[in-house]
């Protein structure tokens, strides 16, 4: 039973950056500046787009440069999100963020270049993580052989992982991140993928690679988007031999009591933007005749002003908009912190700690007439979650 002992990390993608020089700038001055405010060490999780892989992977000098920032600024890095492999700071991102997906070589073969930078920077006997696509978006992953190609291509990045760790001694684990709406998005469906990868893997004489290397990242508010029981999610992930090698730490909106609460509703509408994809969920109440988990892609402002009748009738929505960890509400919205620290207190008891990482991306696109200051918000939840980490 333990809690991971690494400085916490936020997830850098919440910064754009496109070329190694704007890394190195947004490290001086937004996440310097974090660690500052926050008035404890942080390490810099960082998001490499793979514009800035291909610039580390062929200039040694900039990759020197990474380093000696990192180093200066007493920022360790110990794990990567490679889960957004273009830009993330588009107008128009939405379900974009899922392409290429692991039926891609593309995929593979950007991962497996930030799979060799972390090495690189990587602190001396500590292990890796890179977080990564849940394989793809189910609407756009219909192809009938899409399942084993990605099991392929992820048991070969299994290989080229243990190849890496022979070379430099550095052990780098993949964090597959279940999302809503993915191809991997429930539990259910994260044990029922393992299975099947790690009966392809068997075939191919891959098993054990495969489960050094290859285990989920668990981002708290989307198993809570889906309604799920968060304890017993990570319970069943445990008892199933799945490992979590990396844990976000992320809250959702919840809207309760639809029907009776308008300013909710009215409130809710304003978060309905142009850039992220924002799954919407809810559980109708048993007993009627649509009862269950249901869902609407992504937000508008006319579904939240006016929704079907099932949907007004249920007890609550959920939606997967990251807003502050360290929040119990927005104004009139409930959020889903509850099951943050439900999950935190299951994370606690399992035998082996994964890295912990603090991942609110939409401070940009939040609303509001004064826009935040994103470092301070940063800084905000990053003592938030360190005080309980305290506690637990």
């Amino acid at each position: 039973m333990s809690i991971s002992t690494l400085p916490l990390s936020y997830c850098c993608n919440v910064h754009p950056s496109s070329t190694t020089e704007e890394l190195l700038q947004i490290l001086s001055e937004k996440t310097a500046h974090v660690q500052e405010l926050t008035n404890q060490p942080i390490a810099a999780g960082l998001w490499l787009a793979d514009t800035v892989t291909r610039e580390l992977t062929q200039s040694a000098a900039s990759l020197e440069s990474l380093k000696e920032k990192l180093s200066q600024l007493q920022l360790p890095c110990y794990t990567l999100n490679a889960f957004p492999y273009g830009n993330f700071h588009t107008e128009r991102v939405k379900e974009q963020v899922y392409l290429p997906d692991w039926a891609s070589t593309d995929r593979l073969d950007y991962t497996v270049r930030c799979a060799k930078l972390l090495a690189e920077i990587l602190p001396e006997g500590v292990e890796g993580s890179i977080s990564t696509v849940p394989l793809g978006f189910k609407e756009l992953c219909t192809d009938s052989d899409f399942m084993t190609r990605s099991c392929d291509q992820l048991i070969e990045l299994a290989r080229q992982l243990d190849q890496l760790h022979d070379q430099t001694g550095r052990v780098i684990r993949l964090a597959i991140e279940p999302e809503p709406l993915c191809v991997i998005e429930t539990t259910a469906e994260a044990v029922s993928f393992f299975e099947q990868l790690r009966q392809r893997a068997q075939s191919v004489q891959a098993e054990q690679v495969v489960n050094t290397h290859l285990g989920l990242c668990y981002d708290i508010c989307h198993q809570a988007v889906e309604y799920e029981d968060v304890s017993e999610s990570i319970q069943t992930l445990e008892s199933n031999e799945i490992r979590i090698n990396k844990v976000h730490i992320t809250c959702a909106i919840e809207l309760r009591n639809p029907a009776s609460n308008v300013e909710g509703r009215e409130f809710l509408a304003q978060f309905a933007e142009p850039r992220y994809l924002h799954q919407t969920f809810t559980k109708l109440t048993t007993g009627s005749s649509d009862s269950g988990i249901q869902h609407t892609t992504d937000l508008t402002p006319e579904f939240a002003l006016s929704p079907p009748q099932n949907w007004l009738d249920a007890p609550s929505w959920r939606i997967h908009f990251h807003v502050p960890v360290h929040a119990d509400s927005m104004g009139p919205l409930g959020t889903t912190r509850a099951s943050l620290i439900q999950a935190m207190q299951s994370v606690k008891q399992l035998s082996y700690a994964p890295h912990l990482e603090v991942e609110t991306y939409t401070w940009n696109v939040m609303p509001g007439e004064t826009p935040t200051d994103v470092c301070q918000g940063l800084a905000e939840e990053m003592r938030s979650t360190y005080k309980l980490l305290q506690q637990l």
